[in-house]
């Protein structure tokens, strides 16, 4: 995840794929860097944010 600017960035803050329409990465692989300790709960989290996005983002287009 970062801005468009980063040639390493591959979804933008809203986790929509840069250059596509209609798809989303929400998953443990958006996180920008590592984390030492279990990712179940912060795959969890990253989960219900981006149903929350998908809900808020319905119809807009």
């Amino acid at each position: 995840m970062g801005p468009r600017s980063d040639p390493k960035a591959v979804v933008d803050p809203r986790l929509r794929i840069y250059g596509m329409k209609g798809i989303r990465v929400i998953d443990a692989s958006i996180m920008p860097r590592i984390i030492s300790s279990n990712t179940n709960a912060v795959s969890i989290m990253i989960g219900e944010k981006g149903a929350t996005m998908i809900k808020e983002d319905w119809g807009k287009d």
